[in-house]
């Protein structure tokens, strides 16, 4: 079971390891948008958005809803937000590590 767990979590952050899934993630945290909204908010084509989101809805991070003739893709879990949050904090955290040692170098 531990196994099992372990093999989710190296699979879901493999999942997120690009940088325009996380981008993506962050403007789908805002609420559900269509492939045409993401592309226009990131100014990307739409093959590297569809290609990304294919990843997402592959390992169920995303989920597509059919409305007429346009998919919807919002967040599986909301906690999602959550998480790329306190990623922005450690970042945040080690900015601030960095910005220090620098100080301590220029006395």
């Amino acid at each position: 079971m531990n196994r099992d767990m372990q093999q989710f979590k190296a699979d879901f952050f493999k999942a997120l390891a690009h940088p325009l899934r996380i981008r993506i993630l962050e403007i789908l945290g805002e609420g559900e948008k269509s492939v045409n909204e993401i592309q226009s908010i990131l100014n990307s084509d739409g093959s590297a958005v569809s290609q990304q989101l294919s990843v997402l809805r592959a390992k169920n991070i995303v989920v597509g809803t059919k409305n007429g003739k346009q998919v919807m893709y919002s967040l599986r879990d909301p906690m999602i937000t959550n998480l790329l949050a306190v990623a922005r904090e450690i970042f945040n955290n080690h900015l601030v590590h960095t910005i220090s040692m620098f100080e301590e170098l220029e006395v």
